[in-house]
């Protein structure tokens, strides 16, 4: 494939207008001026009720009222419960509305069935392996008891025989990614959550364009919120023309949904069902430093090549499907062993997602269960700390029966409202004996969870509201593998180009962000 052929892609995306033009014709702002509108019907509504005021009143009182009782007597998160209530205090009618079309499921309710008949018709895909399970229980750990957690909340079986290898760096995996890219034969299954074109996906996709070409399966799937930011809503059509299958999850329509408020957070890479990759890079040039933008970008992935890839061809054909006539999963699950000659790797792992739509919050309890049962220490880097009651207890608890915890977070925010909010959560954390660090040279991504240097998590799911509760997402829990020396020795030399947080460095800390998290702290389960 030419190289002028994988350009004209590149030229039929980007939009002929520019400046302020490209915004007025831009499809954002027609969606964006429809969501007022609808809105602005919603006002004139409450407006034109206030001239009944007297009935107004009355049938407001006792709304609100219903819709409180409804609230604690609903399952949902207490912090969440907390959030809601402050908003009813302040607007009783339009926020008691508001938690009725959140919690009326409004647009979602067909995707949510569909998700849910994926994954049911999917439970016993990959059953778990009983010599696996048996050994986990000889070993004498605790990771047997998280095995039947993830066996039963999904199809998360736990696998032996399979490779790991951790990278400290978005750079790192690009790399591994065009190698192992270039040696698919069969079918190339690709998720990520931000697309956008540039040095990095231009790489990825020559690649693809080639393969193509040559008879390999391909397909792209990204986050629809791509099509409001960094990819044109034709462009699963364009990827078409060069023989690749492509689809946005959940775009945005000009239709007011709670339904936007599930995104597919997920960063999976699998190649013939031999090699995997997940973790914190999306396809986009600051996830590789060829950009700056909020100081050096610090983020990890992990490959697996064995049995465990199975996992993420399920995961992936999972989220395909949910939007196809039929589905197709056996074709693609085939167990690829080893190439020949290749040692037997050490060790366990173990793949899983999370998805919004169900009652199983999976990645928080991962987390949970790692903090409660460490012995030595638990080392965490997240972009984002934005916690829970149940979250910031296990972590306060570990810490004070103990226990090493630490986090590493941004120095450089890309997010300043969310940056405030983490702070927010220091003096708490620092009192139970948490240690906290802040990236000094720009921005850490990663998401990672290492402890007593026998168990990790690298993955997509940050410690907050918007990973645990409102985002399809995944991670490999991996223990006893021999790269999880590599992730406490990558934690290690990020603490040291860290500053640590402090009581006295708390005190001296911007005004902004003192009141910001406090005010925000609010309203941090909508976040």
């Amino acid at each position: 494939m030419s190289e002028k052929s994988i350009q004209d892609i590149f030229r039929l995306a980007k939009p002929k207008r520019k400046g302020i033009l490209a915004l007025i014709f831009s499809r954002f702002l027609l969606i964006a001026a429809l969501l007022v509108l609808q809105l602005a019907v919603f006002g004139v509504f409450f407006v034109w009720l206030y001239n009944y005021l007297p009935h107004f009143i009355l049938f407001e009182r006792l709304f609100a009222i219903t819709m409180m009782i409804y609230l604690f007597s609903n399952s949902m998160d207490y912090s969440a419960k907390t959030t809601w209530m402050f908003i009813m205090v302040l607007v009783p009618v339009a926020g008691s509305a508001f938690l009725l079309f959140t919690q009326a499921n409004t647009g979602q309710r067909a995707i949510k069935r569909r998700v849910e008949h994926t994954i049911e018709e999917t439970r016993h895909a990959l059953p778990q392996d009983p010599a696996v399970r048996k050994a986990l229980l000889a070993d004498g750990g605790d990771v047997d008891d998280l095995v039947s957690y993830l066996n039963r909340s999904g199809c998360f079986p736990a696998f032996d025989g399979t490779d790991a290898r951790f990278f400290p760096s978005g750079e790192a995996k690009f790399q591994a990614m065009l190698e192992e890219l270039a040696k698919a034969e069969e079918y190339i299954f690709l998720e990520y959550f931000i697309i956008e074109e540039g040095y990095m996906w231009g790489e990825i996709l020559k690649i693809l364009v080639e393969k193509a070409a040559a008879g390999v399966e391909v397909r792209v799937m990204y986050d629809g919120m791509c099509e409001m930011s960094t990819l044109p809503h034709n462009y699963p059509k364009l990827l078409a023309s060069k023989g690749i299958k492509a689809k946005s999850f959940s775009p945005i329509r000009p239709i007011i949904s709670s339904h936007y408020n599930y995104r597919d957070h997920r960063k999976i890479l699998v190649i013939d069902g031999k090699v995997g990759f997940t973790g914190g890079v999306n396809l986009a040039d600051e996830y590789i430093n060829h950009i700056e933008r909020f100081g050096h970008w610090k983020d990890t992935a992990v490959m697996l090549k064995g049995p465990a890839v199975q996992s993420f061809t399920l995961m992936f054909l999972q989220m395909w499907n949910v939007t196809e006539k039929t589905s197709e999963y056996e074709p693609w699950l085939s167990h690829k062993a080893l190439p020949a000659g290749a040692s037997r790797p050490g060790g366990y792992v173990i793949p899983y997602c999370d998805c919004p739509l169900d009652d199983d919050k999976v990645g928080e309890a991962v987390y949970m269960d790692i903090l409660n049962r460490a012995g030595t220490y638990v080392h965490i880097m997240t972009p984002y700390l934005i916690l829970d009651g149940e979250l910031e207890t296990a972590l306060k608890f570990a810490a004070e029966r103990g226990i090493d915890v630490s986090l590493i977070l941004p120095g450089i925010p890309d997010k300043k409202m969310a940056y405030a909010l983490a702070k927010s959560h220091y003096k708490s954390l620092l009192r139970s004996g948490v240690k906290i660090y802040e990236y000094t040279p720009g921005f850490v991504h990663a998401k990672v969870c290492v402890c007593d240097d026998e168990k990790a998590v690298v993955g997509t799911i940050n410690f907050d509201y918007r990973s645990l509760y409102h985002h399809f997402e995944c991670a490999t829990y991996l223990y006893k593998t021999d790269c999880i020396t590599e992730i406490e020795a990558d934690f290690q030399d990020t603490m040291s180009r860290c500053r640590q947080v402090t009581p006295e460095t708390l005190h001296e800390e911007r005004l902004y962000y003192k009141v910001m998290g406090k005010l925000m702290k609010f309203v941090a389960p909508l976040m």
